[in-house]
């Protein structure tokens, strides 16, 4: 396979990646280059920086001085090596989303990595086992809220779809450096006893969000200044939408196309056409698009907040650019759900030998996110020993809905009695009751948590753990664990 480096973006023959700097650019071209080797990793240094995100230029934290941050890409069975340096004033940590991983190297501070402290060193090296669209992001406190997020594709060395281009596409919404930072936001809300009841979905079943954020980016670019991804009609693209938000599902439609669905955090699924997609935070979704010829709004609609994140797909230079508010009527078209996926048989997971129920709750504050009536302080834990497959029973009691995320393995989603697709973050609807089945298969101590980043710092984090607890205090490695801060 032929790689080329070009303006901060790996093009392959199939492949177009579009992040950090490049993405700044607005375009990009497919095109093949110059053989050069593909990297296996690179060296990420989490530092302030000053960055644009279209006609407004913020301060924030960033990896490398970019947002998001640059793209790591790796072959199914490769180990990725990713020297963390720390050039914040605070303690921070890479997790690596999705990644059925040595839970050393996991990322998540109290549970198997003590964090890496201001002016220090750490290197991450791990076996990337499946291929997929996965992405990177810090695990300490409201940090993932700035700009220290990153794509993470790892490619099938078998790849089994036909396709001409490869189109990488990270969602954000964006607060820091314009109305104050995410730590003043998290105040505000442990503050508020009340939730903001306008920021209502009836596809999520009631309150959507906890804010508004200022900006809704697509790959650091805010609609006043879109990216913009070139291509030629009739091409077959991937795109690989990403939803590194903190606090906003998105609604995404392309103009004038309709979607086939073929993958699902990373795992595959029996190919099905729709018009929209709902991706929630934490979540992936790759598509198949026969592009036509113009010039497409690319639109991410911030569900339940009367806001957008936009982008341009372009195929011809003569097509008129279209408006950042463009009627887009593939977003009241069908929505892709739960229902309609399905993993392939070979990605099946056992059949779970026993049932846990794990209760989503919210305390009378209003602040206040629990499992099982518990706080991170003193977290749930749901034992499991190694090789057995349980099945979790979301109960969700509370009046949100919540994207919940499990470390270092997959599951599989039940729906309505059928078997679902392989994910590792599914949204659960106020009232809903949600099936996953777990194949315990990685050893260690695995946060469990909603991916709602306020909601984790309220509280929401629990722990999937083999074996007999740790000794209180301590996580299964031995280290300390610290308490859980609703401010930080």
């Amino acid at each position: 396979m032929t790689y080329a480096w070009r303006s901060g973006a790996y093009v392959t023959r199939r492949r177009l990646l579009v992040t950090g700097a490049f993405a700044a650019m607005g375009a990009v071209t497919g095109s093949a280059g110059t053989a050069v080797a593909q990297p296996r990793g690179m060296t990420l240094r989490a530092r302030p920086a000053k960055v644009s995100l279209g006609r407004r230029t913020v301060s924030t934290w960033t990896y490398n001085g970019v947002v998001p941050g640059p793209s790591i890409e790796a072959t199914a069975g490769e180990t990725v090596r990713v020297p963390l340096i720390n050039a914040l004033p605070a303690n921070t940590t890479v997790h690596w989303h999705g990644i059925r991983i040595d839970p050393r190297m996991d990322g998540a501070p109290g549970f198997s990595q003590e964090p890496t402290r201001p002016g220090e060193r750490f290197d991450y090296v791990f076996r990337v086992p499946d291929p997929g669209t996965y992405f990177y992001h810090s695990h300490v406190g409201t940090q993932p809220d700035r700009g220290l997020y990153g794509p993470l594709i790892v490619a099938d060395p078998r790849e089994p779809l036909s396709y001409d281009q490869e189109i990488t596409v990270l969602l954000d919404d964006w607060l820091d450096g314009i109305s104050g930072t995410p730590d003043d936001a998290l105040r505000r809300l442990n503050a508020s006893t009340q939730h903001d009841d306008t920021l209502r979905s009836a596809v999520l079943g009631g309150v959507a969000a906890e804010m508004h954020h200022p900006l809704y980016l697509i790959n650091g670019r805010a609609p006043d200044a879109p990216a913009t991804f070139h291509s030629a009609p009739g091409r077959r693209v991937r795109f690989r939408v990403i939803n590194a938000a903190a606090d906003t599902p998105f609604r995404v439609a392309l103009g004038g196309h309709e979607l086939t669905v073929t993958h699902t955090d990373g795992f595959p699924c029996k190919p099905v056409t729709v018009d929209s997609i709902l991706i929630g935070m934490g979540e992936r979704y790759d598509f198949l698009v026969r592009l036509g010829s113009g010039a497409f709004p690319l639109v991410a609609l911030a569900e339940g907040k009367r806001a957008r994140a936009f982008a341009v797909v372009r195929t011809s230079r003569r097509a008129a650019t279209p408006a950042k508010d463009a009627k887009v009527a593939q977003l009241t078209g069908r929505m892709l759900n739960y229902e309609d996926l399905r993993a392939p048989r070979a990605d099946q997971l056992p059949r779970p030998s026993r049932v846990v129920t794990v209760r989503l709750g919210m305390r009378p504050s209003g602040n206040e996110w629990t499992l099982n009536d518990r706080l991170a302080a003193d977290p749930m834990r749901v034992q499991v020993d190694r090789g057995e497959t349980i099945r979790i029973v979301l109960d969700n009691e509370s009046p949100m809905w919540h994207p919940m995320h499990l470390h270092g393995h997959t599951f599989q989603v039940n729906v309505n009695g059928l078997r679902g697709p392989r994910k590792d973050t599914v949204n659960i609807k106020p009232r809903e009751r949600l099936e996953i089945d777990v194949l315990a298969d990685n050893p260690g101590e695995w946060m469990f948590h909603c991916h709602n980043l306020y909601h984790q710092e309220q509280g929401m984090m629990g722990a999937l753990g083999y074996g007999p607890p740790p000794r209180r205090g301590t996580t299964h490695t031995g280290m300390h664990r610290p308490a859980h801060k609703r401010t930080h």
